[in-house]
């Protein structure tokens, strides 16, 4: 799901920047507030995690890439701001030092995978997990729902806005200037992929780490509450 540089219109990934400006400054607040200190080296491995496992990319037609992402695993764990801040880390990283996703594009990887995928994510998880068990089976199917919805948000809003640049910028003869697949190319073979096969993908890594959670430090499991979502 990584755009590169080129593929929006200066119009498109500006806006984008200024939407996730404050989004960045309130998680930042979230962490000063919330974040504990034990808790500072599970944010830098959920960073880690993450990073690793988007360098796995699969070239998509259409401009962009599928991949498995881990920011619904780590909302889960730490809360979706602390999401925020780890996935937009490993995505600046990527794009500032490996060349995966652009520059100019950074806020609109952002906003579709660290904030949207990782709070779609977390509330389908609430939702599914509810007041059960942490070491019960309903969570292992709450965090493989919530993995398999995050990445698909986060796949629906970059399809939407690659496939808007023929609408939105064009030269004078009708040549689109960007992304030069319209709606009806880009989000059928973004969501084609993504909902048969990145998204179980997704589904499998976030449900599978959240059994050894259990297994191991059930108390992770535990943490979840209101404030994970107040910056």
């Amino acid at each position: 799901m990584h755009i590169p540089d080129g593929y929006l219109s200066p119009a498109t990934w500006g806006s984008l920047y200024a939407a996730m400006i404050p989004v960045w400054g309130m998680a930042s607040r979230w962490a000063k507030k919330h974040l504990k200190t034990k808790q500072a080296p599970y944010l830098a491995l959920g960073a880690a995690f993450s990073f690793v496992i988007m360098m796995f990319n699969i070239p998509i037609p259409g401009g962009t890439t599928g991949h498995a992402a881990g920011m619904v695993l780590v909302a889960i764990l730490l809360g979706p701001w602390a999401a925020v801040l780890a996935i937009t880390v490993a995505l600046a990283i990527q794009a500032l030092v490996f060349g995966d996703g652009g520059i100019t594009a950074l806020a609109a990887n952002c906003f579709n995978i660290a904030f949207a995928g990782s709070f779609a994510g977390y509330w389908t998880y609430r939702l599914i997990a509810g007041k059960s068990e942490t070491t019960g089976k309903r969570r292992i199917t709450a965090s493989a729902v919530a993995g398999y919805v995050g990445i698909n948000v986060s796949a629906l809003l970059t399809a939407v806005e690659l496939g808007i640049q023929p609408l939105i910028a064009v030269s004078a003869t009708g040549q689109p200037l960007y992304a030069p697949y319209p709606l009806s190319v880009a989000v059928p073979v973004m969501m084609g992929e993504h909902l048969l096969l990145f998204g179980f993908v997704e589904a499998a890594v976030t449900a599978l780490v959240v059994r050894y959670i259990q297994q191991t430090d059930p108390k992770m499991l535990a943490s979840f509450h209101l404030a994970s979502t107040r910056a």
